[in-house]
């Protein structure tokens, strides 16, 4: 990272990453193959990076792409049911100007949010490895030094970890639904509050094991906090 680093610059970084040569291969074969109900699309094929604004007071933190939503359309958490989730809360709590998140020209705009992942490229089976974890860190790392957030949401516990280590969160709590931790104010950067979600996986939402009105509460937790002087 640079003084004059910008979401712009790590995008661009992101997009044309290609330091992990099994998550390459795959993204692109995903893309060359195709689902069939996507068979007209030109998929995105790379890695996608942050969706939001450098004036973000959220920053939502997943795991990566889904091989047939942010790797088809290019955009975090969209095209795919675990987005319709995620942004459906995020409207509800005043952080998007729409519930539909679809494509890159869908009109979807984000308020004072940001969205993103630990790892950038859609991995197989969605499970990336350690070794591509820490590849792709510095990426969040830079993401997260640009901004000065409020408020972070871990969708789940992949994120959860990857903001600890982040944060310099020691020892770290146990993760769950609704947990809140505290990050206290340092030399270099103001108090902050991390709240945890279950991930809006369809392992999660069919099971109902995550509800619509649990994660409204915690998007409506961290606008509350938010607004807090």
């Amino acid at each position: 990272m640079t003084a004059r680093d910008t979401l712009e610059l790590i995008a661009n970084d992101v997009t044309n990453c290609g330091r992990c040569p099994r998550l390459v291969s795959w993204r692109e074969q995903v893309a060359q193959e195709k689902r069939a109900s996507f068979r007209d699309w030109d998929y995105w094929g790379r890695g996608v990076p942050a969706f939001g604004g450098d004036d973000a007071k959220l920053i939502v933190v997943g795991l990566a792409p889904a091989a047939h939503g942010a790797n088809r359309t290019g955009r975090m958490f969209t095209g795919d049911r675990s987005g319709d989730w995620l942004y459906r809360a995020m409207h509800r709590a005043g952080f998007a100007n729409q519930a539909q998140s679809i494509d890159l020209d869908d009109g979807l705009e984000l308020s004072e949010a940001l969205v993103t992942s630990p790892v950038k490229c859609a991995p197989p089976a969605n499970k990336p490895t350690p070794a591509e974890r820490d590849a792709c860190r510095p990426f969040l790392d830079r993401e997260l030094a640009v901004i000065e957030p409020k408020v972070f949401i871990a969708l789940g516990g992949f994120a959860y970890q990857a903001l600890c280590s982040y944060l310099g969160i020691k020892p770290r709590p146990k993760f769950g639904h609704g947990v809140e931790v505290p990050v206290p104010e340092t030399q270099t950067r103001p108090a902050m509050t991390l709240l945890c979600s279950y991930h809006v996986s369809q392992q999660n939402t069919f099971t109902g094991r995550l509800t619509e009105e649990m994660l409204d509460a915690v998007f409506s937790r961290a606008r509350e906090l938010i607004l807090q002087e």
